[in-house]
């Protein structure tokens, strides 16, 4: 088990992005910044190509979108208690990049299902 945004943690999503296949036609990189109540920032990359997924941590330069949220806001959303959309309609999760990037791949990322379950239900909130 691992405690939320930690290198560990970390770990343990690349893990368990490693261990998933993909399809192929799917490229897609998602950056996450974090920020805690100082303002600081935990940022990690979710890669999606070739029919692989990898994480990796700190900030991409290629990235297609970026969702940046406070501390509580990621906490919630990963949890499922929020969705993504509402954080957004409330101003607790802003949004970067080609939007349109990210639409057009819906369906297919919505056929991922929930890639990191696994490390989710090992995580120390």
């Amino acid at each position: 088990m691992a405690e939320f945004l930690t290198d560990a943690w970390l770990d343990e999503l690349a893990a368990v992005a490693g261990a998933v296949t993909v399809p192929d036609d799917l490229h897609l990189v998602v950056q996450q910044v974090v920020l805690d109540d100082r303002g600081r920032e935990t940022a990690y990359a979710i890669r999606i190509a070739g029919g692989r997924a990898s994480v990796t941590p700190g900030r991409v330069h290629d990235a297609d979108v970026t969702f940046t949220q406070d501390r509580d806001t990621a906490v919630a959303i990963a949890q499922g208690e929020l969705s993504a959309q509402v954080a957004f309609m409330a101003g607790r999760l802003r949004v970067g990049g080609d939007l349109h990037e990210v639409m057009d791949r819906t369906q297919q990322l919505v056929e991922l299902g929930d890639l990191f379950a696994p490390a989710r239900a090992d995580t120390i909130w």
